[in-house]
């Protein structure tokens, strides 16, 4: 596999059709993270389903209750028990946005992943953009068009993603953006230590080390219309700069299980 890696938008327009056939042989893994999503679970999964549906025959979707405090839980296990290919997983108790992202890969049966978040700012239809990108990329990255958060998140955005990308060398536009497409072998190839924040640099960065090639594309962000947003919580932020400094070391020096266990038998 080439070590390269593309940042820049890579497609520009995707032509738009009312009807499209089944992408052939697709097998995708859907899941997201929903924290207090009880308003938004139900809407969430719906337009999962109807947009997989339309793309693919074999996928399933994971609801991932990351220990939330009103019903999300009873909502996630009612549609699984409502819908078939739906199911639900519970991290009980809470582990972080990154220990959600974690339990999703994981528990991802299919042999492509994707995610995003419980919280209804995507839309779902939009993966229609991302597919063609995998005939040339092993993962695609998508970007916030018009980014929906407050002023002082953006700011926060930005300087985050300006410095993982320097200590990386990722050059990723939106690295923290929740609409990505992984080859589910990799979390097979990669250990997962972030519980927060970190995660999405964590991942990509351990890709890139493998020889992944990383491919951009943006998608439009709505407003949130119910619940409450945590990633601007200070808390989340010190943690997550707690994580960068601990872990970074161990980042960069990411390598193949093949690879290490050469090197481990020849010492």
């Amino acid at each position: 596999m080439p070590i390269s890696l593309h940042w820049r938008g890579l497609v520009s327009k995707v032509p738009c059709v009312t009807e499209k056939p089944k992408r052939h042989g697709l097998s995708l893994s859907v899941f997201y993270p929903c924290y207090n999503e009880e308003a938004s679970v139900e809407r969430v999964t719906l337009a999962a389903l109807k947009a997989v549906r339309r793309i693919t025959d074999d996928f399933e979707i994971i609801i991932v209750n990351a220990g939330s405090k009103d019903r999300t839980a009873e909502s996630a296990d009612r549609l699984a028990k409502e819908h078939a290919g739906v199911r639900a997983v519970h991290n009980n108790p809470n582990l972080g946005y990154g220990g959600a992202l974690q339990r999703g890969f994981r528990e991802a049966r299919k042999e492509w992943v994707f995610y995003t978040d419980g919280d209804g700012q995507f839309d779902f239809e939009e993966i229609d953009k991302l597919l063609p990108l995998l005939d040339q990329y092993d993962i695609v990255s998508a970007y916030r068009l018009h980014r929906q958060d407050p002023f002082i998140r953006k700011v926060n955005a930005f300087c985050w993603t300006t410095l993982v990308n320097t200590l990386f060398r990722l050059w990723l536009r939106d690295i923290d953006c929740a609409f990505k497409l992984y080859p589910r072998k990799l979390f097979d190839e990669i250990e997962m230590k972030s519980m927060g924040a970190l995660i999405d640099t964590e991942i990509l960065a351990r890709a890139k080390r493998l020889g992944y090639t990383i491919g951009q594309i943006g998608v439009h962000h709505y407003p949130r219309t119910a619940g409450q947003q945590t990633g601007a919580n200070f808390k989340v932020i010190l943690r997550a700069f707690k994580e960068l400094f601990k872990l970074r070391k161990e980042i960069k020096r990411t390598r193949s299980s093949a690879t290490a266990a050469r090197v481990s038998s020849s010492q």
